[in-house]
């Protein structure tokens, strides 16, 4: 009778339901091989496999028939020349746009916002693929124009994970995600996270933009999902730590570390400065024009961006203010 594991080896964990669970454990043993990594001793295999070392000398042996694995003469095994021949023939056939846009499809659908795919191109940024909100009112912009490269979310993912410094960037590394209402116009809200390739490289920021009256928080998790599906695809690896920070819902604001977003219509900025008349603390973020982003300190709180005439409004109830410098 075979052995049964103490535990569930994480190849066990990663096997497909209703496949055969040697290949899923074949395929595993393949995939543990990282970048870096010349060649792997049974030990190391084992360790990271969660495999028993009598197990995966049968699949090496498979696998090293098949030339996807070559067992060196210090007996460590690395990739076989197989893995090579088999890149050469996905590269040869691979089209960016036939992955990228079926995940901005999905994204659109299920937000019914308008869902981009970005990268850098010099000192802007370039509108790649896009797939319009079916609803009527939304932002027009169309692949293959070019943005500011220092303003919007998706501008925002490119420089923090291109290593930009700063207290936002910094925040973005470690959420994985930037939610911004205001910061490429006064109008529209903007999500996005960044999508990863081969070698965990940046390939581009996946972007969703809506009118910030129509911003949702649960539009962050939707993003998240979708450039880590995205990533997937594209052959690349989610940071781990990005994956553990998909359901926080503290927005982002360019001016910092801020609960900064929320509609911008007139009727929702009189919503809340009546609302802020019943509270003691207003935290507000002005331009140079006078016109503010106000966020009231009070759970689950939506702000708003008001006129400079409306910020003068509440700079006469009985509030105390914190302000500081905003850029738009």
């Amino acid at each position: 009778m075979p052995r049964k594991a103490a535990q569930v080896s994480e190849a066990d964990k990663h096997a497909a339901a209703g496949g055969a669970i040697a290949v899923d454990r074949a395929l595993f043993v393949l995939s543990v091989f990282r970048l870096g990594d010349t060649a792997l001793g049974l030990a190391e295999l084992a360790q990271r496999s969660g495999l028993y070392k009598s197990t995966l000398l049968r699949l090496l042996a498979s696998l090293e028939h098949a030339g996807l694995v070559r067992r060196q003469s210090d007996g460590r095994y690395g990739l076989g020349p197989e893995v090579a021949r088999l890149n050469a023939v996905y590269a040869a056939s691979f089209s960016l746009e036939a992955v990228v846009m079926p995940a901005l499809r999905e994204l659109a659908r299920i937000t019914r916002e308008s869902a981009a795919f970005h990268v850098e191109q010099g000192e802007h940024r370039l509108c790649l693929y896009r797939v319009d909100s079916p609803q009527p009112v939304r932002d027009h912009v169309r692949a293959g124009e070019l943005l500011p490269r220092d303003r919007g979310a998706g501008a925002r993912v490119l420089r923090a994970f291109a290593g930009e410094p700063g207290q936002l960037y910094e925040r973005i590394r470690h959420e994985g995600v930037a939610a911004l209402v205001g910061d490429r116009s006064p109008d529209l809200a903007g999500v996005s996270a960044p999508v990863f390739g081969p070698g965990d490289v940046l390939c581009g920021a996946l972007t969703l933009t809506c009118p910030a009256s129509r911003y949702r928080e649960d539009f962050r998790v939707d993003v998240l999902h979708a450039a880590r599906v995205l990533t997937q695809a594209l052959g690349g690896t989610f940071p781990d730590s990005i994956a553990d920070n998909a359901t926080r819902t503290e927005p982002l604001c360019a001016a910092g570390p801020t609960r900064l977003v929320g509609g911008a219509t007139a009727r929702h900025a009189r919503a809340i400065m009546r609302l802020a008349l019943k509270t003691t603390h207003v935290t507000c973020c002005e331009n140079k024009r006078g016109d503010a982003c106000i966020a009231p300190l009070w759970p689950d709180a939506r702000c708003s961006i008001l006129t400079a005439r409306q910020t003068a409004s509440l700079r006469k109830s009985p509030c105390t203010w914190t302000s500081r410098p905003l850029r738009w």
